[in-house]
């Protein structure tokens, strides 16, 4: 038996409701192990890491993380092991 549930999923702007079916087995599963009222929120965050960020959002995640100066330290640390024991 497939269950029908209403989901509202969050985007920045809006929410949107939407009408998904799943299996039996899974549905309950998701009752058991979250905890109540929560699973619009984890099918969202489940859908949001399945897809590819978009290019706005990996631009600022690198613009930030190229800012974090314990970022260019390992990469310093680091640097010369791309050299080391590789064959010419």
């Amino acid at each position: 038996m497939l269950y029908g549930i209403q989901l509202q999923l969050q985007t920045e702007n809006m929410t949107v409701r939407l009408n998904i079916t799943m299996e039996e087995d899974l549905y309950n599963r998701l009752k058991r192990e979250l905890p109540r009222r929560s699973i619009s929120r984890f099918i969202n965050a489940a859908v949001r890491a399945y897809l590819s960020p978009d290019r706005k959002t990996l631009d600022a995640a690198y613009r930030a993380a190229s800012k974090e100066n314990w970022r260019r330290d390992l990469a310093k640390d680091w640097a010369i092991a791309d050299l080391e024991d590789w064959p010419e």
